[in-house]
């Protein structure tokens, strides 16, 4: 026997910046025979957990060369976030990405310069105005459905003529884009559905409809702290309540979303089974497709502005490094919630009088009829002493994770409310509208994780809601518990975690369609 040399397999990591060894042996001549010997087994870098990889997902990685996903997110800025940060998760898992987006806040593509992208037209004006009144939401997303039937199918069939050598093996879409799924049909191409609420909440805009038949919707004010028997903990106020002459409309636009990811190809949460087991064992009773919960999202990569709407404040970050471990309250009503010019007022007031250290997210737009501070009193924030930081717009990943944060009054928007829990920062819930309800009732009754302000807001209440937070033994027992929450998001990610295992089975699943 005679060794002739030794070799090495290097394989391409999509998403890293370099190659990685999957093994190395050498090559012996046997009875004048060249023959190869695996001297040693080696791994990839998975560069979505950081973890080694195994045999299989090497495999996988190197089976989706060439292989394309279609993304087309709801153009908000909580339906924007985690389908970019799905985004990047598969493009680290080998896949091409391309982003189909419209002319409606646009994201940037410098942002993101390993993504294709491919701009439609919405028939929205340049300066389209975005209501906080949720009849108007809902108006706005059925002419978005509407206008932008004909751009998106010739777009997508554009599109998938011209990647004859990169093949689209499907399109994800935000569920809200109910229009898809015919155009996908039509294309031949399977689609899967991108759900941004929690499991819970879906399941809740899955039985509208019976809700409705029952009176649920439409109950009286005197009913209204009534819990509803098949969705235990939640109150009546909790379950959208609309005024009847909106009634109709609201149950069509609810019935046809969920006509159209039952007839999808799968169905994606950020979300994972260490928070919503039970939920989800429902869910895939009542919808008999492939799901996957593989949240949360933003825990694969580090905090990134790109997909922003606005500006981040980076002061911030150094004010908050002058403030004593867990002694700050973060305030952030996101992106779309607004309040009258009292509530305002009493917002301000209430955070003053805790004598807490506050960084207070002020979006311009957040006060009806207001620029910004204006309605502010005079002197307001030089009586603070430098207590006070409000800013337009925050890092809000950085800051969450900050060590100096000790409480996130917020209005419970699913991004929100799963970045808290993954940092392990209780909550005073104040939600507006939609599924902040129902996710502020799960903080606040089932996890016990946050204090609920649900009646009128005033800075006496404000003030107690601070006190049993930040002070009180009853916000150290909060505290103790989303501490145990943070743990989990962690682990789930980790190789054999619920979401690592779920991740794992999408890319499988997309690489069979």
């Amino acid at each position: 026997m005679k060794q002739l040399g030794i070799w090495m397999h290097w394989l391409w990591s999509p998403g890293t910046e370099g190659y990685g060894c999957t093994g190395f042996g050498c090559l012996e001549e046997i009875d004048g025979s060249v023959i190869s010997v695996l001297l040693v087994n080696c791994f990839l870098l998975d560069p979505v957990s950081n973890k080694l990889m195994e045999n299989h997902e090497v495999i996988q990685m190197e089976n989706m060369k060439g292989r394309g996903v279609m993304l087309f997110p709801l153009p908000f800025q909580g339906h924007l976030n985690p389908m970019f940060q799905l985004a990047n998760t598969l493009h680290a898992k080998g896949f091409s990405i391309t982003i189909i987006h419209t002319q409606f806040n646009s994201p940037n593509p410098s942002n993101y310069p390993h993504f294709r992208f491919c701009s439609i037209a919405d028939g929205l004006s340049e300066n389209q105005v975005v209501s906080s009144e949720i009849d108007d939401l809902i108006a706005l997303v059925k002419i978005l459905n509407s206008n932008c039937v004909t751009p998106f199918r010739d777009c997508l069939a554009k599109l998938l003529s011209s990647n004859v050598e990169d093949p689209i093996v499907c399109l994800v879409t935000d569920a809200l884009w109910h229009f898809t799924q015919p155009v996908a049909d039509g294309l031949k191409l399977p689609r899967i559905v991108l759900r941004t609420s929690n499991v819970f909440s879906f399941l809740v805009h899955k039985s509208l409809p019976s809700l409705h038949e029952k009176g649920y919707l439409s109950v009286q004010d005197s009913q209204a702290e009534n819990h509803v028997p098949e969705f235990s903990p939640l109150k009546f106020k909790d379950i959208h309540r609309v005024e009847t002459s909106h009634l109709e409309s609201l149950l069509q636009f609810s019935s046809i979303i969920i006509q159209e990811v039952k007839a999808s190809s799968g169905l994606i949460f950020n979300s994972n089974e260490d928070l919503e087991q039970e939920a989800l064992t429902k869910c895939s009773l009542d919808f008999p497709i492939p799901t996957f919960a593989i949240g949360p999202f933003h825990k694969y990569f580090p905090a990134s502005s790109c997909s922003s709407l606005l500006p981040q404040d980076q002061s911030c970050i150094s004010w908050l490094d002058k403030q004593a471990p867990n002694s700050v309250i973060y305030v952030s009503f996101g992106s779309l919630a607004a309040m009258n010019e009292a509530d305002f007022l009493e917002v301000a007031w209430g955070l003053a009088n805790s004598k807490h250290p506050f960084l207070w997210v002020v979006r311009p737009g957040l006060v009806h009829g207001s620029e910004w501070l204006e309605l502010l009193p005079n002197g307001f924030l030089e009586m603070l002493g430098g207590r006070g930081n409000i800013v337009k717009w925050a890092p809000q990943q950085e800051v969450l994770a900050h060590p100096s944060t000790g409480g996130f009054w917020t209005h419970c928007g699913w991004n929100s409310s799963l970045e808290s829990l993954c940092e392990g920062v209780p909550m005073i819930c104040q939600p507006s509208f939609g599924d902040q309800k129902v996710n502020a009732r799960y903080i606040s009754h089932v996890w016990k994780v946050g204090v609920h302000l649900e009646f009128k807001i005033e800075r006496g209440e404000i003030e107690k809601a601070i006190k049993r937070l930040m002070v009180d033994a009853e916000g150290q027992e909060m505290r103790d518990r989303v501490k145990l929450l943070k743990e989990k998001m962690n682990l789930c990610l980790n190789p054999g975690g619920s979401s690592y295992k779920s991740l794992d089975n999408l890319v499988t699943y997309m690489l069979s369609l």
